[in-house]
Protein backbone atom coordinates (compact mmCIF):
# COMPACT_ATOMS: atom_id res chain seq x y z
CA UNK A 1 0.00 0.00 0.00
CA UNK A 2 2.35 2.75 -1.20
CA UNK A 3 -0.19 5.51 -0.59
CA UNK A 4 -0.59 4.68 3.12
CA UNK A 5 2.86 5.97 4.15
CA UNK A 6 2.31 9.61 3.07
CA UNK A 7 -1.00 9.70 4.92
CA UNK A 8 0.59 8.20 8.04
CA UNK A 9 3.54 10.61 8.11
CA UNK A 10 1.28 13.57 7.39
CA UNK A 11 -0.99 12.61 10.28
CA UNK A 12 2.00 12.10 12.59
CA UNK A 13 3.41 15.50 11.69
CA UNK A 14 0.05 17.16 12.28
CA UNK A 15 -0.40 15.65 15.75
CA UNK A 16 3.19 16.14 16.89
CA UNK A 17 2.97 19.78 15.77
CA UNK A 18 -0.20 20.24 17.78
CA UNK A 19 1.42 18.55 20.76
CA UNK A 20 4.42 20.86 20.71
CA UNK A 21 2.26 23.94 20.29
CA UNK A 22 -0.03 22.82 23.11
CA UNK A 23 2.79 22.14 25.56
CA UNK A 24 4.51 25.42 24.64
CA UNK A 25 1.32 27.41 25.14
CA UNK A 26 0.53 25.70 28.45
CA UNK A 27 4.07 26.13 29.77
CA UNK A 28 4.52 29.72 28.60
CA UNK A 29 1.04 30.66 29.84
CA UNK A 30 1.76 29.18 33.27
CA UNK A 31 5.04 31.08 33.37
CA UNK A 32 3.10 34.24 32.52
CA UNK A 33 0.82 33.70 35.51
CA UNK A 34 3.93 33.13 37.66
CA UNK A 35 5.44 36.42 36.45
CA UNK A 36 2.22 38.30 37.21
CA UNK A 37 1.91 36.74 40.67
CA UNK A 38 5.53 36.70 41.82
CA UNK A 39 6.95 39.85 40.25
CA UNK A 40 3.80 41.84 39.47
CA UNK A 41 2.38 41.13 42.93
CA UNK A 42 5.54 42.08 44.83
CA UNK A 43 4.92 45.84 44.71
CA UNK A 44 1.31 45.77 45.99
CA UNK A 45 2.47 43.36 48.69
CA UNK A 46 5.23 45.78 49.69
CA UNK A 47 7.96 43.22 48.98
CA UNK A 48 9.91 44.52 45.95
CA UNK A 49 13.15 43.05 47.34
CA UNK A 50 11.78 39.62 46.38
CA UNK A 51 12.67 40.49 42.78
CA UNK A 52 16.35 40.19 43.66
CA UNK A 53 15.99 36.59 44.87
CA UNK A 54 15.87 35.23 41.33
CA UNK A 55 17.13 38.21 39.32
CA UNK A 56 19.99 39.90 41.19
CA UNK A 57 20.13 43.68 41.16
CA UNK A 58 16.68 44.19 39.64
CA UNK A 59 15.27 46.30 42.48
CA UNK A 60 17.08 49.31 43.90
CA UNK A 61 15.16 51.91 45.90
CA UNK A 62 17.56 54.64 44.75
CA UNK A 63 16.42 54.36 41.10
CA UNK A 64 12.62 54.67 41.08
CA UNK A 65 12.45 55.21 37.30
CA UNK A 66 14.23 51.91 36.71
CA UNK A 67 11.87 50.22 39.17
CA UNK A 68 8.88 51.64 37.30
CA UNK A 69 10.32 50.47 33.98
CA UNK A 70 11.00 46.92 35.11
CA UNK A 71 7.64 46.72 36.91
CA UNK A 72 5.94 47.66 33.63
CA UNK A 73 8.08 45.07 31.85
CA UNK A 74 7.12 42.32 34.29
CA UNK A 75 3.40 43.11 34.38
CA UNK A 76 2.93 43.46 30.62
CA UNK A 77 5.26 40.53 29.93
CA UNK A 78 3.04 38.30 32.01
CA UNK A 79 0.02 39.47 30.03
CA UNK A 80 1.82 38.66 26.78
CA UNK A 81 2.66 35.13 27.84
CA UNK A 82 -0.81 34.42 29.16
CA UNK A 83 -2.73 36.01 26.26
CA UNK A 84 -0.47 35.07 23.34
CA UNK A 85 -1.79 31.53 22.75
CA UNK A 86 -5.36 32.83 22.41
CA UNK A 87 -4.34 35.30 19.72
CA UNK A 88 -2.76 32.61 17.56
CA UNK A 89 -5.59 30.09 17.95
CA UNK A 90 -7.21 29.93 14.51
CA UNK A 91 -10.54 28.56 15.70
CA UNK A 92 -11.01 31.40 18.17
CA UNK A 93 -10.12 34.01 15.54
CA UNK A 94 -12.67 32.57 13.13
CA UNK A 95 -15.49 32.17 15.65
CA UNK A 96 -15.02 35.35 17.71
CA UNK A 97 -13.26 37.91 15.48
CA UNK A 98 -14.34 40.82 17.69
CA UNK A 99 -12.64 39.23 20.70
CA UNK A 100 -9.52 38.66 18.61
CA UNK A 101 -9.41 42.33 17.62
CA UNK A 102 -9.89 43.67 21.14
CA UNK A 103 -7.52 41.14 22.67
CA UNK A 104 -5.07 42.08 19.92
CA UNK A 105 -5.18 45.70 21.01
CA UNK A 106 -4.43 44.66 24.60
CA UNK A 107 -1.69 42.36 23.36
CA UNK A 108 0.01 45.06 21.30
CA UNK A 109 -0.25 47.58 24.14
CA UNK A 110 1.33 45.00 26.46
CA UNK A 111 4.11 44.35 23.93
CA UNK A 112 4.88 48.05 23.72
CA UNK A 113 4.83 48.29 27.52
CA UNK A 114 7.15 45.30 27.92
CA UNK A 115 9.60 46.59 25.33
CA UNK A 116 9.65 50.20 26.52
CA UNK A 117 9.74 49.21 30.20
CA UNK A 118 12.75 46.99 29.65
CA UNK A 119 14.52 49.66 27.61
CA UNK A 120 13.93 52.27 30.33
CA UNK A 121 15.43 49.95 32.93
CA UNK A 122 18.51 49.28 30.76
CA UNK A 123 18.98 52.99 30.04
CA UNK A 124 18.78 53.93 33.74
CA UNK A 125 20.46 51.00 35.45
CA UNK A 126 22.11 48.81 32.85
CA UNK A 127 22.09 45.05 33.42
CA UNK A 128 23.87 42.81 35.89
CA UNK A 129 25.78 41.15 33.05
CA UNK A 130 27.34 44.37 31.76
CA UNK A 131 27.54 45.64 28.17
CA UNK A 132 26.92 42.32 26.32
CA UNK A 133 23.74 41.67 28.27
CA UNK A 134 22.60 45.27 27.95
CA UNK A 135 23.09 45.18 24.16
CA UNK A 136 21.40 41.79 23.77
CA UNK A 137 18.43 42.70 25.96
CA UNK A 138 18.05 46.16 24.39
CA UNK A 139 17.91 44.63 20.91
CA UNK A 140 15.30 42.21 22.23
CA UNK A 141 13.14 45.06 23.50
CA UNK A 142 13.49 46.97 20.23
CA UNK A 143 12.53 43.86 18.26
CA UNK A 144 9.37 43.37 20.36
CA UNK A 145 8.28 46.97 19.82
CA UNK A 146 9.01 46.75 16.07
CA UNK A 147 7.14 43.45 15.64
CA UNK A 148 4.10 44.79 17.52
CA UNK A 149 4.06 47.96 15.41
CA UNK A 150 4.30 45.97 12.17
CA UNK A 151 1.50 43.62 13.22
CA UNK A 152 -0.77 46.60 13.86
CA UNK A 153 0.24 48.38 10.65
CA UNK A 154 -0.58 45.42 8.43
CA UNK A 155 -3.82 44.62 10.29
CA UNK A 156 -5.07 48.16 9.75
CA UNK A 157 -4.18 47.92 6.06
CA UNK A 158 -6.05 44.56 5.92
CA UNK A 159 -2.90 42.78 4.76
CA UNK A 160 -3.78 39.79 6.91
CA UNK A 161 -1.08 37.43 5.63
CA UNK A 162 1.59 39.95 6.61
CA UNK A 163 -0.26 40.66 9.86
CA UNK A 164 -0.20 36.95 10.70
CA UNK A 165 3.51 36.70 9.86
CA UNK A 166 4.40 39.58 12.18
CA UNK A 167 2.12 38.19 14.90
CA UNK A 168 4.04 34.91 14.70
CA UNK A 169 7.35 36.79 14.94
CA UNK A 170 6.03 38.73 17.92
CA UNK A 171 4.99 35.58 19.76
CA UNK A 172 8.35 33.98 18.97
CA UNK A 173 9.97 36.96 20.69
CA UNK A 174 7.51 36.94 23.59
CA UNK A 175 8.29 33.35 24.57
CA UNK A 176 11.97 34.30 24.69
CA UNK A 177 11.65 35.26 28.36
CA UNK A 178 10.14 31.84 29.06
CA UNK A 179 12.89 30.04 27.13
CA UNK A 180 15.52 32.10 28.94
CA UNK A 181 14.29 30.75 32.26
CA UNK A 182 13.92 27.20 30.93
CA UNK A 183 17.42 27.16 29.42
CA UNK A 184 19.02 28.46 32.59
CA UNK A 185 17.07 26.04 34.72
CA UNK A 186 18.50 23.05 32.89
CA UNK A 187 21.96 24.54 32.49
CA UNK A 188 22.25 25.02 36.22
CA UNK A 189 21.63 21.30 36.66
CA UNK A 190 24.89 20.70 34.75
CA UNK A 191 27.08 22.27 37.45
CA UNK A 192 26.74 25.72 35.83
CA UNK A 193 29.59 25.64 33.26
CA UNK A 194 30.18 29.12 31.84
CA UNK A 195 27.79 30.79 34.29
CA UNK A 196 28.75 33.30 37.00
CA UNK A 197 26.66 35.03 39.71
CA UNK A 198 27.15 38.30 37.81
CA UNK A 199 26.01 36.76 34.50
CA UNK A 200 29.24 37.54 32.65
CA UNK A 201 30.47 34.01 31.92
CA UNK A 202 30.80 32.46 28.47
CA UNK A 203 27.41 30.74 28.67
CA UNK A 204 25.82 33.95 29.96
CA UNK A 205 27.14 35.90 26.96
CA UNK A 206 25.67 33.31 24.58
CA UNK A 207 22.33 33.49 26.37
CA UNK A 208 22.25 37.28 26.01
CA UNK A 209 21.18 36.64 22.41
CA UNK A 210 20.33 32.93 22.20
CA UNK A 211 16.99 33.20 24.00
CA UNK A 212 15.36 35.06 21.10
CA UNK A 213 17.41 34.89 17.87
CA UNK A 214 16.84 31.13 17.27
CA UNK A 215 13.12 31.70 17.95
CA UNK A 216 13.00 34.25 15.15
CA UNK A 217 14.80 31.88 12.78
CA UNK A 218 12.32 29.11 13.53
CA UNK A 219 9.44 31.56 13.06
CA UNK A 220 10.82 32.57 9.67
CA UNK A 221 11.11 28.95 8.59
CA UNK A 222 7.54 28.33 9.70
CA UNK A 223 6.21 31.41 7.89
CA UNK A 224 8.03 30.56 4.66
CA UNK A 225 7.06 26.88 4.80
CA UNK A 226 3.34 27.59 5.24
CA UNK A 227 1.41 26.00 2.42
CA UNK A 228 4.22 23.71 1.34
CA UNK A 229 3.83 19.95 1.71
CA UNK A 230 7.09 18.18 2.66
CA UNK A 231 7.69 14.61 1.51
CA UNK A 232 7.06 11.53 3.71
CA UNK A 233 10.70 11.22 4.77
CA UNK A 234 10.92 14.87 5.83
CA UNK A 235 7.59 14.54 7.61
CA UNK A 236 8.81 11.49 9.55
CA UNK A 237 12.03 13.23 10.61
CA UNK A 238 10.17 16.38 11.61
CA UNK A 239 7.61 14.33 13.58
CA UNK A 240 10.36 12.57 15.54
CA UNK A 241 12.07 15.88 16.32
CA UNK A 242 8.80 17.50 17.39
CA UNK A 243 7.88 14.54 19.59
CA UNK A 244 11.28 14.68 21.30
CA UNK A 245 10.99 18.43 21.82
CA UNK A 246 7.48 18.07 23.21
CA UNK A 247 8.57 15.39 25.68
CA UNK A 248 11.50 17.54 26.82
CA UNK A 249 9.37 20.64 27.34
CA UNK A 250 6.64 18.67 29.11
CA UNK A 251 9.15 17.21 31.55
CA UNK A 252 10.80 20.60 32.09
CA UNK A 253 7.45 22.28 32.64
CA UNK A 254 6.45 19.67 35.21
CA UNK A 255 9.55 20.30 37.32
CA UNK A 256 9.34 24.09 36.99
CA UNK A 257 5.66 24.13 37.94
CA UNK A 258 6.12 21.75 40.86
CA UNK A 259 9.26 23.24 42.39
CA UNK A 260 9.23 26.91 41.34
CA UNK A 261 6.22 28.45 39.62
CA UNK A 262 3.33 26.87 41.53
CA UNK A 263 4.87 27.42 45.02
CA UNK A 264 5.54 31.07 44.17
CA UNK A 265 1.98 31.60 42.90
CA UNK A 266 0.48 29.92 45.97
CA UNK A 267 2.75 31.85 48.32
CA UNK A 268 1.67 35.16 46.81
CA UNK A 269 -2.01 34.52 47.50
CA UNK A 270 -1.70 32.64 50.79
Amino acid sequence: MPSALPRLTERALRWTSRGLVGVTWLSAGTFGVYILAHYGGALPAGKPLEWNQTLPGIYDASTPLATLGIALHFATGGVLLALGPLQLFQGLRARWPAFHRWAGRVYVAAALGAGVGGLVFIAVRGTVGGLPMSVGFALYGIAIVAAAAQAVRHARARRFDLHRAWAIRLYALVIGSWLYRMDYGFWLLLDRPGHTPTFDGSFDHVMDFFFYIPNLLVAELFIRASGRAPGPRAQAVASAALAAGTAFLALATYFFVRYSWAPAIVARFS
